[in-house]
């Protein structure tokens, strides 16, 4: 990819949860357009750093910048809005699927949302389930109408946790796709957290390892999975273990 304007700047970033440090990270840029995958052990901090890009939390200490605007403390609505995720254990509504998928139009005020949720819930191969109860659905099912709830609010930026976990071969390689395409038609920037490391390899650009909440390796993917620079980013893409 080219030189493309940066989404998001972070600076010195600490997050802290009483005595316990989580996150730790002297410099992390993610470009506008761009699909970065988040790869490392459990509690290494990739899911307190999406948050963290998501507004929900503030950083303990530090400086995060999105779209060169620190957004440290009180974010505007305006702003947040620019950014969504879909979280590895989605929240359904009660109610019917399409219902779920509309839910963030109407709480817009965006005309016709029942009609832009059909159009996105044919594009996750859902449209025969718009009128059931989204109760009632499989995980694979469920997580794609967390994603669709997600890509009917077309956000600049989309962040996904783990969003193939625990899913069937024919539910992850259709998240994947529309992962991709995604990208590829709209130009959203994913920031995406995986313990998959071939799914990294097939969708990021770059790729960063946290180990510890410290961000040890950043670089293109082709780089990161062949000539790694940090030997803990050498040895986790073996496969072997490390802390």
């Amino acid at each position: 990819m080219g030189v493309n304007p940066l989404a998001y700047t972070l600076q010195q970033v600490r997050k802290v949860y009483g005595q316990r440090q989580v996150l730790a990270i002297e410099e992390l840029h993610i470009h506008h357009g761009e699909i970065f995958c988040l790869v490392g052990p459990n509690g290494a901090g990739k899911s307190t750093l999406l948050r963290l890009l998501n507004f929900i939390e503030p950083p303990t200490s530090g400086q995060i910048f999105f779209d060169g605007q620190p957004v440290n403390g009180h974010t505007p609505l305006s702003l947040r809005r620019r950014v969504t995720t879909v979280f590895q254990r989605p929240i359904l509504l009660s109610g019917t699927v399409e219902q779920n998928v509309a839910y963030g139009l109407r709480l817009r005020g965006v005309p016709d949302a029942l009609a832009k949720a059909h159009a996105v819930l044919e594009r996750v191969g859902l449209a025969e389930l718009a009128r059931v109860a989204a109760k009632t659905l499989s995980g694979g099912e469920a997580q794609r109408v967390a994603l669709a709830r997600a890509i009917v609010l077309e956000p600049e930026v989309l962040l996904l946790d783990e969003p193939t976990a625990n899913l069937d071969p024919y539910n992850g390689a259709l998240i994947e796709q529309i992962i991709a395409e995604l990208n590829r038609e709209r130009g959203t920037t994913l920031v995406l957290v995986t313990h998959n490391i071939f799914q990294a390899k097939r969708l990021a650009h770059r790729v960063a390892l946290l180990l510890g909440g410290e961000c040890v390796e950043v670089a293109p993917a082709e780089r990161f999975f062949s000539a790694p620079n940090d030997p803990r980013a050498a040895a986790f893409v073996r496969g072997e273990m490390v802390f």
